[in-house]
């Protein structure tokens, strides 16, 4: 089958794979992404404690395919979610478990427990634009410092997930590179707000959030385009995929996997008709592999300014 990919030793069925904070709570809804054509999940971003996230208004869509979220990373604690992903194991549904923490010994404890109930692998969230993990995804030297610690510790492939609200990503990524990551997620949701001109506030009841959806695409595919040209691990792709040429496009920019999310809300279907364009795309244009995509828009000479004489 062209869709199979393998990342940091993960065997996938298909490039897709569910992004965190997207129906990954339960057993039940990540089975459903994974009958319909998904190759991995990502479960929703999983603390020490159970965490209550912020009131609603949490998510609102600002255009078609574009949302704004203020979750509060709400979740049931890593104690009460052993129990799906034990079941998730028993399906033998590759699980990528995210993990989140107040301390480099909490995100430590959250991914050993994920571990030990039979994560495949662990992302870490330090990049959320509306909790309190963005402090250690705007740092080069705490990404270093959490990264190497829980890589010690780990015996599973460690991908870290970054955010996009920085001056220099690629620094924030190296960094991780350094750290010892298997790979990085790029990116998360970037920081706004929106406000309703008649009650004269903030929408959501956080006040700003983190958009996500179509309008983040072309931001995504430029940062996973710079990314690939200073990073030897691999990049999985995240930001606004709804259809085949969007994962294509992330692949020519360099991307080994791709995450989808907020596209989802049009059903578990749209799943199996990016595969299909995948695979037509492949076809045409005689690929055997996903592998044989990853980079080549690389090859093309980008113009350069010319110089005043």
């Amino acid at each position: 089958m062209k869709l199979k990919i393998e990342i940091a030793g993960l065997k996938l069925k298909s490039p897709l794979i569910l992004a965190s904070g997207v129906l990954g709570v339960s057993y039940s809804s990540m089975k459903r992404f994974i009958d319909a054509g998904g190759g991995a999940v990502t479960s929703k971003s999983i603390g020490p404690e159970s965490r209550r996230g912020y009131k609603n208004p949490s998510i609102i869509e600002l255009n078609p395919g574009t949302f704004i979220n203020a979750v509060g990373l709400g979740n049931p604690g890593i104690d009460e979610f052993l129990a799906e992903i034990k079941k998730i194991k028993d399906y033998r549904i590759p699980l990528i478990v995210s993990v989140f923490g107040d301390s480099n010994d909490s995100y430590l404890e959250v991914a050993l427990k994920a571990e030990k109930a039979g994560a495949d692998a662990i992302e870490i969230n330090i990049s959320c634009p509306h909790a309190e993990v963005s402090s250690i995804g705007i740092d080069a030297k705490l990404t270093k410092e959490l990264v190497s610690i829980m890589k010690k510790q780990l015996t599973i492939p460690l991908f870290v997930k970054l955010n996009p609200n920085v001056t220099n990503l690629n620094e924030i990524a190296l960094a991780a590179e350094e750290g010892g990551a298997d790979g990085v997620v790029a990116i998360n949701t970037i920081s706004a707000m929106a406000i309703d001109v008649n009650t004269m506030r903030p929408i959501l009841s956080h006040g700003s959030g983190g958009l996500s959806g179509n309008a983040i695409h072309p931001i995504a595919v430029k940062k996973i385009y710079d990314l690939y040209n200073v990073l030897k691990i691999p990049i999985i792709g995240c930001g606004g995929v709804s259809t085949w040429k969007d994962v294509i496009e992330f692949v020519l920019a360099g991307a080994s996997a791709v995450q989808i999310g907020s596209a989802l809300c049009n059903g578990m279907e749209i799943l199996g008709t990016i595969n299909e364009g995948i695979e037509e795309y492949m076809r045409t244009h005689d690929f055997g592999s996903i592998k044989e995509i990853k980079g080549l828009a690389h090859q093309f000479q980008l113009q350069e300014v010319p110089d005043f004489d």
